[in-house]
């Protein structure tokens, strides 16, 4: 995996007169030295990839670059089903989901891992069963599972978990026994689990435009139904300072509290919302 970061770094090292080059191959999770030859980039396993092509990753900022056969291919798909484009979008740190054009994390001051440590933190301590309510990359499940004792997170589309397979970050989300991946509409999906079955639910929608029912009262009727007892809810909403932010936030604490929720209270850094059963 290669973004403009790190072909932009070959290309410095190319042009310093450098023979070979220490760069991140899993978007900056680690780091591995390649050979650099007058037309190629050769790396450990003996894949190559030509100046020609470094040089367009390095011109592409909006996406990820997956490296097989001497090719760059984008990390970019199209859901028939919903009709929607999913890309990987490279940072400096942990890469975002974008769907289309619509980024799924911050990454105006702060980036998608410590987007997703605010988020938490929010939430903290987190301890038993979790419902995760959009896996998206999964990096809140991941967070979540490294104290809970199991996380159950929703995606509603197969081309999501597709793209969320691809990326190194995410690796975790398909590895770890602690995490069960379902796919579904977690509006519906919600409605199958029994009363009282998990201690926190993390709820993080897509933008209120994109997934309207995931922010209304009969959602949080739901969400409600299936915390137990002194169970807690995060719920991401967006900036609380930009003015639908504001709007949206208002309207989501007064359908919590309708819902039956308690010590409904703004986590500013967050985002987002808590709250209590």
């Amino acid at each position: 995996m290669l973004s403009h970061f790190q072909a932009a770094q070959l290309l410095n090292a190319k042009q310093a007169g450098q023979t070979s080059c220490v760069v991140s191959l899993d978007l900056s999770l680690t780091q591995a030295e390649v050979k650099l030859h007058a037309d190629f980039v050769e790396f450990a396993n003996g894949e190559r990839l030509p100046w020609l092509s470094v040089e367009e990753i390095a011109a592409t900022e909006i996406v990820c670059f997956q490296i097989a056969d001497e090719a760059a291919t984008p990390i970019r798909q199209f859901s028939e089903e919903f009709g929607r484009t999913y890309s990987l979008l490279p940072t400096e740190s942990a890469p975002t989901m974008m769907i289309s054009g619509i980024s799924m994390h911050r990454i105006k001051g702060a980036n998608p891992h410590t987007d997703t440590l605010n988020k938490i933190k929010a939430l903290a301590p987190i301890r038993g069963e979790v419902l995760d309510t959009t896996t998206g990359l999964g990096y809140t499940a991941i967070e979540a599972a490294k104290t809970a004792s199991h996380v159950t997170t929703v995606e509603l589309d197969p081309v999501a978990q597709e793209i969320a397979q691809l990326n190194p970050w995410s690796q975790a989300l398909f590895n770890n026994s602690k995490i069960t991946q379902l796919i579904g509409d977690s509006f519906d999906v919600i409605q199958q689990f029994a009363n009282e079955t998990f201690d926190s639910i993390i709820h993080d929608p897509p933008m209120f435009s994109l997934a309207g029912e995931l922010y209304s009262g009969a959602f949080y009727q739901q969400a409600f139904r299936v915390l137990k007892r002194n169970g807690r809810m995060f719920h991401y909403i967006g900036s609380p300072d930009s003015q639908s932010g504001a709007r949206i936030t208002k309207g989501v604490m007064r359908r919590l509290q309708e819902a039956g929720f308690t010590r409904v209270a703004p986590k500013p850094q967050a985002f987002g919302v808590t709250a209590y059963k």
